[in-house]
């Protein structure tokens, strides 16, 4: 058999309806997992933000009304504004020492 035919067999090479694809099930988590088993990770973000610096909270095991929740909790604390995207927590600004620090103080012992 040739590589050069490795097209798909109904012969569609594009579509633009985004329900077509649907074939990967999203899985939402069934539970949160406690604040000492979560491995969250902290880090700086410019990437397409014109340059603009955000700290990402990533590895959150949950539900999103709970990511949502811890989310709120940081905006409220680092005064700025922020969202939940794509599975990360986005806080606009460079606050990842403070995030952090808050993080460890309440009960999340295994971020970095």
């Amino acid at each position: 058999m040739s590589k050069k035919n490795t097209a798909r067999p109904d012969g569609l090479a594009y579509s633009t309806n985004k329900d077509f694809f649907n074939d990967f099930p999203q899985e939402e988590p069934g539970e949160t997992q406690p604040k000492d088993k979560q491995k969250l990770r902290v880090k700086l973000d410019t990437k397409q933000r014109a340059g603009k610096v955000v700290t990402l909270v990533d590895c959150f095991v949950g539900t999103l009304d709970d990511m949502e929740a811890l989310a709120k909790q940081l905006k409220t604390k680092c005064g700025t504004g922020g969202s939940v995207k794509d599975g990360y927590i986005i806080i606009q600004g460079d606050y990842k020492d403070k995030i952090i620090t808050w993080l460890k103080d309440w009960g999340y012992v295994l971020t970095k």
